[in-house]
C-alpha cells in the first residue's frame, strides 16, 4: 500500500491527510514535533487571555485520527534523503516514504541581536512559544515587542489582558505601513496608543541585556541609546519558512521550498504546501511565499487531489485576508496597495470616530474594482469576490456597497455620506 508522509501538523498538512483520506485507502503519516494533535495556531492568544482552554483549539476529537485511519508521529526530522525515500529523525530512527509533504510552516525571524536567545525572549507562533510566556509572565513588570505584524499587534493584546505594560518597537514610520495606505496605517497607531500600549515608531532593537541568571532584563535602542528595563522580549518581525533540515537534501530550496503550479519540488514524489512552499513564479499579484491560513487550507485540498491522481493545478483565486487590531476588526478584497500603483486610484471614507473606514481601489481609467479595505465595518467576502470576478466598476461597488455589509443599519446611517464623498472625490479628481 502507498505510503504517503506528511511532515507537519498545521492547517496544510492536516487538510492534505484528511482529503487523502476521503479520496483513497493510501497508508497516511503525519509527523509533527510540536504537538501530538492538530490545533488552531490563530486560537493561542485566546486561550492565554482565558477565553478558552488550550484543548478547544483542537478542531478533532484525538479518536478522529484512528478512526480514519490518519497515523500520527511525534517526532523531530532531521534529514530527507530523496534517493532512498527515507526521512532520519533526531533519535537517529528512519521512515520510508512513497510521497513526501513537507509542509512544515514557519519560523520566528531573528536578525542576529545580541541576547536573541535569552530566557523570557520568545516568538509567539508555536505551542511551546505559548507555554514560555505563561512561564515568564508572573513577576513581569514590563514586556517589549519588537516588530509591527499581525502576531505583534496579537502579542501586545495578550500581554495588556493580564495588565503588563507593553513597549512596542516598529521600525517603521507608521504601523504596517508596507500593507496597509496612510490613513488606515495613522488610525491602527491611533488605536493601539488608544489602549496604553507605549507605541515607538522608526525604531529599532540593538540589543537585549541579560540578567545574572541569563534570562532578559532589558533592551537598549538603537537610534538613542535608551535602556528599557523588561522581563519579557516578544520578537515578532516577521517569519520565515521551517526548512534548515532540507539544507543538505537534493529538494530545491531558496526561502522556501521552491514547487511548480503543482506543488510539486523538483523531485519526483516531494510536495510542499504552505508557510514553507514557494512559488518559482508568483500567481498573479501575490506573493511567491503565502503564510496565511487559508491558502495553506487549499493548498492541501489541491495536493490532496493530484496525489490521488487527480493532477490538479493550485489557483488561490482573489486575493483575500482579515485580521484584528486589538477591537477593530480588518478585512481586505482584492488588491489595495499601500502606495498606489500607476494606473490604480482609491476611494477613502472614514468614520467620525475614527475607528471605521473602507478604502475601494480601482482602475484609473476603466474604473474597474481591483480591490476594498474594511475597518472596524464587516463585510460578505461571496459578494466582493463575485464583483472582482465579475469585474464591476467603482460606481457600481459604491453603489451596493450595503448589500456586502452584514450590518445594513450602518449603511442607512452613513450611505448618503459616503455617496457624497465618492461624488467630491470624483470632482476633485476630474
Amino acid at each position: 500500500m502507498e505510503h504517503i508522509v506528511i511532515i507537519g501538523n498545521g492547517i496544510s498538512g492536516v487538510t492534505t491527510a484528511r482529503h487523502i483520506r476521503k479520496l483513497s485507502d493510501k497508508k497516511i503519516t503525519i509527523v509533527s514535533a510540536e504537538t501530538d494533535y492538530f490545533f488552531s495556531r490563530t486560537a493561542l492568544m485566546y486561550v492565554y487571555m482565558g477565553h478558552m482552554k488550550f484543548e478547544h483549539t483542537q478542531p478533532y476529537e484525538n479518536w478522529f485520527w484512528k478512526k480514519n485511519r490518519i497515523n500520527l508521529k511525534n517526532g523531530y526530522v532531521t534529514a530527507v534523503d530523496t534517493d532512498n525515500k527515507e526521512l532520519k529523525f533526531a533519535d537517529n530512527s528512519t521512515m520510508s516514504y512513497d510521497k513526501l509533504v513537507i509542509a512544515t510552516g514557519s519560523k520566528p525571524n531573528k536578525f542576529g541581536w545580541p541576547g536573541q536567545d535569552l530566557d523570557g525572549v520568545m516568538g509567539m507562533y508555536h505551542r511551546q512559544d505559548l507555554e514560555n510566556l505563561e512561564k515568564c509572565t508572573p513577576g513581569t513588570k514590563r514586556a517589549v515587542i519588537v516588530g509591527g505584524g499581525l502576531i505583534g499587534i496579537e502579542l501586545a493584546e495578550m500581554l495588556s489582558s493580564r495588565n503588563i505594560p507593553v513597549t512596542f518597537l516598529v521600525r517603521e514610520s507608521s504601523f504596517w505601513n508596507g500593507v496597509l495606505p496612510a490613513g488606515e496605517s495613522d488610525m491602527i497607531n491611533r488605536h493601539i496608543r488608544e489602549h496604553h500600549i507605549d507605541l515607538r515608531l522608526s525604531t529599532n532593537l540593538k540589543e537585549i541585556q541579560a540578567d545574572e541568571n541569563g534570562r532578559a532584563k532589558a533592551v537598549v535602542i538603537e537610534e538613542t541609546g535608551e535602556v528599557i528595563e523588561c522581563q519579557i522580549v516578544g520578537l515578532t518581525a516577521g517569519v520565515s519558512p521551517n526548512i534548515d533540515f532540507l539544507k543538505d537534501s537534493k529538494i530545491e530550496i531558496n526561502r522556501g521550498v521552491l514547487v511548480n503550479r503543482h506543488l510539486e519540488t523538483n523531485i519526483h514524489d516531494v510536495y510542499a504546501i504552505g508557510d514553507c512552499a514557494q512559488q518559482h513564479e508568483a500567481i498573479g499579484l501575490r506573493r511567491p511565499i503565502e503564510a496565511v491560513w487559508y491558502t495553506g487550507r487549499m493548498m492541501g485540498e489541491t495536493l490532496a487531489q493530484t496525489i490521488c491522481g487527480n493532477k490538479t493545478e493550485y489557483k488561490p483565486g482573489h486575493w483575500f485576508n482579515s485580521a484584528k487590531f486589538l477591537d477593530i476588526e480588518y478585512q481586505t478584497y482584492g488588491w489595495v496597495f499601500s502606495k498606489p500603483m500607476e494606473y490604480e486610484k482609491q476611494f477613502y471614507w472614514e468614520h467620525e470616530d475614527g475607528k471605521k473606514c473602507i478604502r475601494i481601489s480601482y482602475h484609473k481609467d476603466t474604473k474597474e474594482f481591483l480591490g476594498i479595505n474594511n475597518f472596524g465595518i464587516r463585510m460578505r467576502h461571496e459578494i466582493f469576490d463575485k464583483w472582482l470576478t465579475e469585474k464591476r466598476d467603482i460606481d457600481y461597488v459604491i453603489n451596493h456597497l450595503k448589500e456586502a455589509n452584514f450590518d445594513p443599519e450602518f449603511f442607512k446611517q452613513h450611505e448618503a455620506e459616503i455617496l457624497q464623498h465618492y461624488n467630491s472625490q470624483l470632482v476633485t479628481n476630474a
